[in-house]
């Protein structure tokens, strides 16, 4: 009996681990339009309840001929919204003005564009069972 018992836990682990494993997916994002490739692109994945606070992940990365891309590995499926910057002088930060105007570039996943900070419901997506690849523009 003990036996048995034994391979079921086995069986039932190995299941979970294989089911956990298959879940976890990656999102590629790109921005495809840096108007330089001096400093770098900062990027946030973030799901609605952290929307613009600490981030799911975040990374930054080198720009090559005006592209940059970040891989987000081990996503679990949900809806998400990607924010991203042009970190020019390489401070980690985004800049403004003293009027609170943006002076470096930046974007969202969804590339939906106003003259205000970026909505969740704007820049959400769906993640499901398959890996995600996205192009965002400044």
């Amino acid at each position: 009996m003990k036996f048995l018992v034994s391979i079921l836990v086995v069986t039932a682990l190995f299941i979970s681990s294989t089911i956990n494993a298959q879940e976890k997916v990656t999102i590629t994002a790109t921005v495809v339009n840096v108007t330089s490739d001096k400093g770098k692109v900062g990027f946030a994945l973030y799901n609605k309840k952290n929307f613009m606070k600490i981030p799911v992940q975040g990374a930054n990365a080198k720009i090559v001929d005006g592209k940059s891309t970040v891989i987000f590995k081990d996503v679990v499926p949900g809806e998400y919204a990607i924010i991203c910057y042009h970190d020019k002088n390489d401070n980690d930060k985004m800049d403004f003005s003293p009027q609170r105007m943006p002076l470096e570039d930046f974007g969202a996943s969804n590339n939906y564009m106003a003259f205000a900070p970026p909505s969740y419901e704007n820049a959400k997506f769906v993640v499901s069972d398959k890996n995600v690849s996205l192009d965002i523009k400044f």
